[in-house]
């Protein structure tokens, strides 16, 4: 073999090898720092995972708001009878008229004195909601009404679910203002301070709460309600 091209040919060869070396470690080098990368990542999110917190579910449902309406006027109801003759107004047997919605379903009471009554919404926004629908029907049909109406929220209606046994006889003793005869209500009937609601608690750790006047009272009370189980060891999962 000629010396000049057995020399170019190892010089390639040595050229080619070493190009290979450094491609190999190029790429175990991207490969572990992907890796490396990859694993920061499970590790965030592991820590993340651990750090937060389990939700607490105890299955609430606001099954009806009622929300008092006034208006700075007084309403003629055999008007709002003639111009709505689906309503229903029956003025011997009851002195308001009901007004009643498919959407959102509620019924409306409705007085001469100008007050309002509106129930069977399942959350505050559907309560004005439906308040603002009767305002618009009535203007519709005639209604003279200049002023917006006042919406307060007087009554939250919530049912839940502990998922947990109470000890109900027990409980009388770690809780204050608390009523239960077994043989009357099979509920135990507790007066929270605050914030300020009636709770009535089963030994199935079922529960309805009423009294409240925002949604969020309702959360805060069967969370203050749980705590409080769990802290004298009342309610077994």
């Amino acid at each position: 073999m000629n010396i000049g091209k057995s020399l170019h040919f190892y010089l390639f060869r040595d050229y080619s090898t070493k190009i290979y070396r450094e491609k190999s470690m190029e790429l175990n080098n991207i490969r572990s720092n992907r890796s490396d990368q990859s694993l920061i990542k499970e590790d965030e999110n592991t820590k993340q995972k651990k750090e937060k917190k389990p939700v607490f579910d105890a299955s609430i449902k606001i099954q009806n708001v009622v929300a008092s309406v006034t208006f700075n006027q007084k309403f003629d109801l055999n008007a709002i009878v003639k111009g709505n003759p689906l309503v229903e107004y029956r003025p011997e047997t009851f002195p308001g008229l009901v007004f009643r919605l498919k959407k959102p379903k509620t019924a409306i009471l409705i007085f001469r004195t100008g007050k309002m009554v509106c129930t069977g919404a399942k959350s505050e926004k559907e309560a004005k909601r439906a308040v603002n629908k009767v305002v618009r029907e009535l203007k519709k049909t005639g209604i003279i009404i200049p002023s917006k109406p006042e919406i307060k929220i007087v009554n939250i209606v919530a049912s839940a679910n502990l998922m947990g046994k109470i000890e109900l006889e027990e409980t009388v003793s770690f809780l204050s203002k608390v009523m239960y005869e077994p043989e009357q209500f099979p509920g135990l009937i507790y007066r929270m301070d605050d914030p300020k609601v009636v709770i009535l608690l089963f030994a199935s750790g079922k529960l309805v709460c009423t009294g409240a006047t925002n949604e969020e009272t309702v959360y805060k009370a069967v969370e203050k309600l749980r705590e409080q189980l769990e802290e004298y060891e009342l309610i077994y999962h």
